[in-house]
């Protein structure tokens, strides 16, 4: 499939990036997954593009995930390892890298951003100016930043919006976009998750994934032929699970798959699983009527953000915007909802890590690899050197750790193929740090997924194994067989020979590093050692 008047160079002039909150990959029929539900649209960017069958986030929690897909770098490289925990203000981002290019980075929509305001006022830095702003809004240049999940803030122009329609004044997101009214009129809250398949009170055209959908389209238009990027992050199908009609109730329980769990998780679990069991959370989902309640609503909350891409693509049509503009469609995470007796995510199993990535490049370079699968394993840290590629910028591969993609979507030799994904999980700010009896300095764990095995470091505790080729749903721990020992020491070491191979020396590029190597007594007249 070739794409509406592709354009023959190597850079595209637009990048429109859209992340999704809480998208497992298997909710998605071009992922072969959503059973009765159906993502057309979704499906149909993925025809015009690549798309990445083994792609993993670096942490299965909002944070550090979008941190990993903001930067390029891991959670252990930019030190975000969970929510709300400052960025260090000496880390670059997207938006920092495109200004260098006298470009904004966009943002509408959801970052999980904080900035690290003690460490700019130590520095005595401003937040003024442009600069200013992108050092407190991660280097995005907001249109209209929205987090969701809790009341906004007065001057929230959603709020604004929502108020000018006759909502709630006072708190119109929890009283109607995650508001419902029960059978007998009393007012039902989004929070419980018993009310979960009733309608939310806001109507579908105001609902959130809706709004931050037309802003787009009046964003792409107002541009007009000037060159853009922009971040659009919907907070959809992310808890709570509140959808508004006819949404709410277009799937059943009948229509949800179940959740992937084995009795031995449960009975025989490895510590922090166990832990994790024991969460609120956990404890919910385990109920076969909590899922079945739940499911239905998260396959139309996924529903209805593939009909708004598809207003999105077919404005990009009309404007002829899809010849010049970039697409990369993604996740930040996944949604466990029961698999392995768990709720939320941040646990390493697929359902959490695995996320949809698919890269439309208008470049005619792309045309011969259009709609298909890309074997390649691809990771968030890649989005940010993809991004810069295309757009025909330098990517500071002394800072970047991840890798353009546009090689693989090229049918391009993009160098050797990545050994594994690598995950973070830092549970110190959970229960089940708790649970376990841990100091906030040992619960870390980590992940290694080379497509065969999937190996789990956890710090001070056993590892975990799972082979993914005979049992994909990884309902069965390998690491306390005697035959898997060789497997573990390999993967431990690569485990550790990767870690000394991250990108901390930052402030200098590679070619500045080879020019100074052994140059002391050129550079500054110094000699060590001569007799």
């Amino acid at each position: 499939m070739n794409a509406p008047n592709a354009i023959p160079t190597h850079a595209a002039r637009n990048v429109l990036f859209i992340m999704c909150d809480q998208l497992r990959a298997d909710a998605l029929s071009c992922y072969g997954g959503g059973g009765a539900l159906r993502t057309p649209n979704i499906d149909r960017l993925a025809a015009m593009g690549a798309r990445f069958e083994r792609a993993y986030v670096s942490s299965a929690v909002c944070g550090p995930s979008r941190t990993s897909y903001y930067t390029g770098r891991y959670p252990g490289s930019h030190r975000v390892t969970w929510n709300r925990v400052p960025m260090p203000a000496d880390e670059w981002s997207l938006g920092d890298y495109l200004a260098e290019a006298g470009r904004d980075c966009w943002l509408l929509g959801k970052t999980h951003f904080v900035p690290d305001r003690r460490g700019l006022a130590a520095r005595g830095l401003s937040a003024d100016g442009a600069a200013g702003e992108r050092l407190m809004e991660g280097g995005f240049k907001v249109l209209e930043r929205y987090d969701g999940h809790f009341e906004m803030d007065a001057g929230s122009g959603y709020r604004r919006y929502l108020i000018e329609r006759g909502y709630d004044r006072d708190r119109p997101w929890e009283r109607d976009v995650i508001g419902s009214t029960g059978p007998d009129g009393s007012f039902a809250t989004g929070w419980l998750l018993r009310n979960a398949g009733l309608p939310a009170r806001v109507a579908e055209r105001d609902s959130e994934t809706a709004y931050l959908t037309d802003r787009a389209i009046d964003f792409i238009q107002d541009q007009g032929e000037q060159p853009w990027v922009l971040h659009l992050s919907y907070i959809k199908p992310h808890w709570p699970y509140k959808a508004p009609a006819p949404y709410h109730d277009m799937y059943s329980a009948q229509d949800a798959a179940a959740p992937v769990r084995g009795q031995a998780e449960r009975e025989r679990p490895h510590p922090v699983h166990g832990a994790y069991q024991r969460h609120e959370e956990s404890l919910s989902f385990a109920r076969d009527e909590v899922w079945r309640a739940v499911r239905p609503v998260y396959m139309g909350l996924v529903k209805q953000i593939d009909d708004h891409v598809g207003r999105l693509l077919d404005h990009l049509e009309r404007a002829g915007r899809l010849r010049d503009t970039l697409i990369v469609f993604c996740s930040d995470h996944g949604d466990l909802q029961g698999d392995h007796w768990l709720g939320e995510k941040e646990y390493f199993f697929e359902g959490a890590v695995r996320v949809p990535l698919i890269v439309y490049d208008p470049s005619s370079a792309a045309d011969a690899r259009r709609g298909r699968a890309v074997a390649e394993t691809a990771e968030c840290v890649d989005v940010v050197p993809t991004i810069l590629d295309a757009l025909g910028l330098d990517v500071p591969a002394h800072r970047v750790e991840g890798r353009s993609l546009l090689p693989w979507v090229r049918g391009q030799a993009g160098g050797p193929p990545r050994e594994f994904a690598v995950g973070f999980l830092d549970y110190a700010y959970r229960e089940a740090r708790l649970f376990l009896d841990r100091g906030v300095t040992e619960c870390n764990g980590m992940m290694l997924a080379d497509g065969r095995y999937k190996f789990l470091y956890w710090q001070g505790l056993r590892p975990q194994l799972f082979d993914l080729r005979e049992d994909p749903g990884e309902l069965r721990d390998l690491a306390e067989e005697a035959w898997a020992a060789p497997v573990l020491r390999r993967m431990g070491d690569a485990l550790c020979d990767w870690a000394w191979r991250r990108q901390r020396r930052c402030t200098e590029t590679f070619e500045q590093v080879a020019a100074r190597t052994h140059a002391h007594e050129r550079m500054m007249n110094i000699v060590i050692g001569r007799w």
